[in-house]
């Protein structure tokens, strides 16, 4: 059953890719946005930390546990941080804004110049292909083990 670990970390990689995915979508949406809802000027851009989980632990320590719990149901399903990633911290990006001259906008200061966000499309670009890359490896990982169970489930036969 521990293949059910294995399962486990997968699904931690596509659901953080997955919110990384939709940050990029935030930043993009928001890439023209002068004034944010609580009055703070223009949109800052967010970015997304992960921190790596480490799922191992001793034969000993699993036993324990699963006895503990009373439970006969294996340790990767008794322990929910069996490994993978998490999501951390949603961090703003601190760079300075964008100064552009435009008297017209409604935003503009009194010299007529406007505080645009610091998002860098070529950034978010970047950062959407790698998060879908990660994702399809995530994928790729998941349809590896489900082969492997299949195989597994054929020795039976």
């Amino acid at each position: 059953m521990a293949f059910m670990s294995t399962i486990n970390i997968v699904g931690s990689g596509l659901t953080a890719q997955q919110l990384r995915l939709d940050i990029v979508a935030e930043n993009v949406t928001n890439s023209q946005t002068t004034r944010t809802e609580n009055g703070g000027g223009a949109y800052r851009r967010k970015m997304v930390v992960f921190q790596a989980v480490s799922g191992r632990d001793s034969f000993r320590d699993a036993m324990a546990r699963v006895a503990a719990s009373g439970s006969t149901v294996p340790n990767s399903v008794v322990n929910p941080t069996a490994g993978g990633v998490i999501v951390t911290d949603i961090l703003e990006d601190e760079t300075p804004m964008k100064i552009v001259y435009d008297p017209t906008h409604p935003d503009a200061d009194e010299d007529g110049y406007l505080e645009m966000p610091n998002v860098d499309m070529v950034k978010e670009i970047a950062d959407a292909m790698a998060a879908s890359r990660a994702y399809a490896s995530n994928v790729t990982a998941f349809n590896t083990l489900k082969s492997v169970i299949s195989s597994g489930l054929e020795i039976g036969r």
